[in-house]
């Protein structure tokens, strides 16, 4: 199972991608590989008609300060589009307070083909037209982005 974590706190802007830069434990079989700083590839490389993958996104995440408080959303994209049933909020009580985010998601990649998977933070406040979400979030290193082969 390998496990991407963040070396360092990082400020994430809406709808940009965590950056997970540290291998925490590799990919020693060539399934998941690293594309860009966050971004992973998993492969479908399987003799079955599809591989199927279980992403998991751990955070602790704060509003800075200067932010407003508002819902905080991240969730797991694949190939750049948000997977809805991924998207996890939580609502932090003030401002500079870290919460937990944690959320996962079942990938299933083609025979031959690859997909582009990784963890953003999302606008939360979707359902409320009258709620601008906070402009960036503080997420604390050691956040994770932890991929299991299921099928």
């Amino acid at each position: 199972m390998p496990v991407y974590v963040t070396s360092a706190d990082s400020v994430v802007a809406l709808n940009s991608t965590i950056p997970f830069n540290s291998v925490s434990i590799p990919c020693n079989s060539g399934n998941v590989v690293p594309l860009a700083t966050g971004v992973l590839n998993l492969k479908g490389r399987t003799s079955n008609r599809f591989a199927r993958y279980k992403v998991t996104l751990k955070a602790n995440v704060q509003i800075p300060a200067g932010g407003a408080v508002t819902a905080v959303a991240l969730g797991i994209k694949v190939d750049g589009a948000t997977i809805p049933e991924s998207v996890a909020i939580i609502t932090p009580a003030a401002v500079e307070q870290y919460q937990h985010i944690n959320t996962d998601a079942v990938i299933t990649v083609p025979c031959g083909c690859c997909v582009s998977v990784s963890g953003s933070y999302v606008d939360g406040t979707e359902d409320d037209a009258s709620v601008t979400p906070t402009p960036s979030i503080t997420v604390r290193r050691e956040a994770s982005i932890e991929v299991e082969r299921l099928a």
